[in-house]
């Protein structure tokens, strides 16, 4: 191996390492790989056919991928939120953008609305990384983030299709409309079709061989049949590997597929972007670098205030609308394979120095967002005048209630403890960070108000320091801030009694080592739950079913230690 391949490697670990410390996505880190292993840093590789190759087959995966995600079922289920939201996202984007590209460049029409639909995109793989990072991803901000995602995926199919229409050669407005409105129903339905008549019954086949070489030959046999026949149909190949996997999304073996392409999958989008870093032409990029940055400020601050304006008019809570703009402000990797397909496909929709100088934009943008949320999260969630006023609009009325209970998060679990308190006519207050959660509750009549569980002054607001408040109930399902909740809470009253919830045996230990009373883990008392059950139906005796079950429980759980291996699950 030669000494060239070993610095490679040793560039990617530490550009990944450092990268995902800061929460920027690991495809940035290998893009950034390509550009400095490439002829204009440190010269260790050229951009040779093989891995332009290489580059060509990380588009058909990254294609596949996008496609996979694809799911009719699950875009009708959501169809308000996705064709409603991000439609009008993706529209007041572009309507924003193309005057000002038509305007300062000597594009065509064409050109400028292509990179209006471009930019328009955002990147998938690192909003979802985000939401997943921030705890954030099933909450109703997370839920319309997605929502927004999936229509600029679906939106793929149709900007695909007029690609040959983005070469400049001839435009007509309702010809266009109808061919790929037309091409794209026709695909979506052959899609539908194939999916369950033909390659349900070919995965069944397959499946019962239990044989994972033949399973993962049948995933890349109907990549390589899709790209071929769009091929010879005039099409780019990358609309074939997204069909490709739009067919598995629809099959019974959707999840297994994902598993077993999952390893390749990634192993060919790092491809793909290190050969796009190794294209780009830096000394175009340093010499047009005031272009480069005022276009990544330029697109981010349009791409906010186009987000943030669509989501209050669909009344979505200011916080929310803000966290939602920013996390779609960047570019997206869609813009960048469309990029190197049209690149490949001979289509020249802008000069080919401008879509360096915009491949360099959308790079920056993906590598801003993490820093944008970090900065937003130190303005809106800390002692500033922005933190206490958010606290006070939200919050009116709370200095009147003088609990006995603090109840920490406001899920599932959180809800219940508010019910059976409410029930007993117990004084109470919970407090979440979720301000869908807070208005749905304070909606249902319970005492719910927006608040940090982990923020001292934000507990001695709500009267834990008052003697009157008895107990506390850490209702958190992230286990890193229930216990800073925990630690939080003795430090301000080391009496109060803290009961918490945990998901499995080792969190559970973990918090009462901070100090909680009594920490349940979920996952253990289900299962004794249906110990008690099944006991019953024996005919064992509820007063020895109770001794055995409190044995335990008094014994913190030790007796499973052998006989269970905790796994989440």
């Amino acid at each position: 191996m030669s000494l060239s391949v070993l610095i490679f490697f040793a560039m990617i670990f530490v550009l990944v390492f450092l990268l995902r410390t800061l929460r920027v996505g690991a495809l940035v880190a290998f893009l950034l790989a390509g550009m400095i292993s490439g002829p204009y840093v440190l010269n260790l590789f050229q951009l040779n056919s093989t891995w332009t190759f290489l580059g060509d087959l990380g588009i058909l995966f990254l294609w596949f991928n996008i496609g996979l995600e694809i799911n009719i079922k699950r875009l009708w289920q959501m169809r308000r939120t996705i064709f409603g939201f991000g439609a009008t996202q993706v529209l007041m984007v572009a309507i924003m953008l193309f005057p000002i590209l038509f305007g300062l460049t000597t594009w065509s029409v064409i050109g400028a609305i292509t990179i209006s639909l471009l930019f328009a995109m955002s990147s998938t793989s690192e909003d979802l990384q985000l939401l997943t990072d921030r705890n954030q991803l099933n909450t109703m901000m997370g839920h319309q983030t997605f929502s927004i995602l999936l229509f600029q995926d679906l939106l793929s199919i149709p900007l695909l299709a007029m690609l040959p229409v983005f070469a400049g050669k001839s435009f007509n407005l309702g010809a266009t409309l109808i061919d790929v409105t037309v091409t794209s129903a026709t695909l979506i339905f052959g899609v539908v079709v194939v999916g369950r008549f033909v390659l349900n019954p070919l995965l069944k086949r397959v499946s019962k061989l239990k044989s994972k070489e033949a399973f993962l030959l049948v995933i890349m046999l109907n990549i390589a049949v899709w790209a071929v026949m769009m091929n010879l149909l005039g099409l780019p190949t990358g609309l074939g590997a997204f069909l490709a996997g739009m067919l598995m999304s629809e099959t019974l073996y959707s999840h297994q597929v994902r598993a077993e392409i999952d390893p390749y999958a990634l192993l060919f989008l790092s491809l793909f972007f290190i050969s796009l870093g190794m294209g780009l032409n830096l000394d175009v990029l340093l010499e047009n670098w005031y272009i480069v940055v005022g276009g990544m400020v330029g697109l981010v601050c349009i791409k906010f205030f186009a987000l943030f304006m669509v989501a209050r008019v669909r009344q979505v809570p200011t916080h929310d609308a803000r966290l939602i703009a920013l996390m779609l402000s960047q570019g997206g990797e869609f813009a960048l394979l469309m990029f190197q397909t049209m690149k490949t496909s001979g289509i020249s929709a802008v000069p080919a120095n401008d879509q360096e100088i915009l491949t360099a934009i959308i790079i920056l943008s993906m590598v801003s967002t993490p820093f944008l949320l970090t900065l937003h999260d130190k303005i809106f969630h800390s002692k500033t005048m922005f933190a206490r006023a958010r606290m006070r609009q939200l919050n009116a009325g709370s200095s009147d209630i003088k609990p006995e209970v603090i109840i920490c998060g406001f899920g599932r679990v959180g809800q219940i403890i508010a019910y059976v308190l409410r029930s007993r006519k117990i004084p109470y207050v919970a407090l979440d960070l979720d301000v869908n959660a807070v208005m749905v509750g304070r909606e249902h009549g319970y005492n719910v108000f927006y608040g940090d569980s982990t923020n001292p002054s934000v507990l001695r607001e709500f009267g834990l320091a008052s003697r009157r408040v008895r107990a506390a109930v850490v209702a958190l399902d992230n286990a890193g801030t229930a216990r800073n909740a925990v630690l939080t809470i003795k430090a301000i009253s080391p009496k109060v009694k803290i009961f918490a919830r945990a998901r499995n045996l080792p969190e559970s230990r973990a918090l009462i080592r901070d100090g909680a009373e009594e920490a349940w883990p979920e996952t253990v008392e289900s299962s004794l739950m249906l110990a008690h059950g099944v006991l019953e139906k024996l005919g064992v005796s509820d007063d020895v079913i109770s001794h055995i079950l409190q044995e335990m429980r008094d014994a913190n759980y030790s007796e499973l230690d052998n006989a269970i291996t905790d796994r989440n699950n």
